[in-house]
């Protein structure tokens, strides 16, 4: 099997960032609580190189914030749009763009459901244990409105979920009770300023 599959293709090989990257630039991750994060996303109706600009932005952003993924509003851009460079759970690395992704429904019957560690970018700091099926499929288009069907499983199956998540108007904290949505803010506020500082240090080290 491939160690890279990129937009669920598998590539012989593919540098340590994606490309887009090297073309795009860093913007604000916005943060729980801003309303643009608790609402559903506009469909993508336009395809071009505003899209693609857009795309390219948000893997340098993730990058610099050390993410395995991210949604277009987590950059303050109501699209249902995310990006995602994230290992699955036999090393395999997953990098792609997913444009108005819709997550199948899973048979209750042949899903198993792993409750394990998971963070935010939009809630710098904090990880919380939160249940999601250990397998995902997820359908949509790419940047030229090409159509695209994604699979995973183990930890990139959670990433497909979550991003999915946000494009659909949620974080993850949604899905804690009162008590552990308190104690991931309360850790994301003990964090933050760390964070903040590692995100700054990162983009420093890539504009070098």
């Amino acid at each position: 099997m491939s160690s890279v599959f990129v937009q669920g293709r598998p590539t012989a090989s593919y540098p340590p960032f994606a490309p887009e990257a090297g073309r795009g630039a860093v913007r604000r991750v916005t943060e729980v609580g801003e309303e643009v994060l608790h609402r559903p996303c506009r469909d993508v109706t336009e395809f071009g190189p505003d899209l693609a600009a857009l795309i390219d932005d948000m893997f340098r952003t993730m990058y610099v914030a050390e993410g395995a993924g991210l949604a277009a509003n987590q950059v303050g851009v109501d699209l249902r749009l995310f990006v995602y460079d994230c290992p699955d759970d036999e090393g395999v690395r997953h990098v792609g763009h997913l444009v108005n992704p819709v997550l199948d429904a899973l048979d209750p019957a042949a899903r198993r459901l792993l409750d394990e560690g998971e963070g935010c970018l939009s809630v710098p700091g904090a990880v919380m244990a939160v249940p999601r099926p250990d397998r995902a499929v997820v359908r949509g288009l790419d940047k030229d409105g090409v159509p695209l069907l994604v699979e995973g499983t183990g930890y990139f199956a959670r990433c497909l979920a979550h991003e999915t998540d946000h494009v659909n108007g949620h974080v993850y904290l949604d899905r804690l009770s009162g008590r552990e949505r308190k104690a991931a803010l309360r850790q994301s506020a003990d964090r933050r300023e760390e964070v903040f500082a590692r995100r700054a240090a990162n983009a420093a080290a890539f504009a070098a």
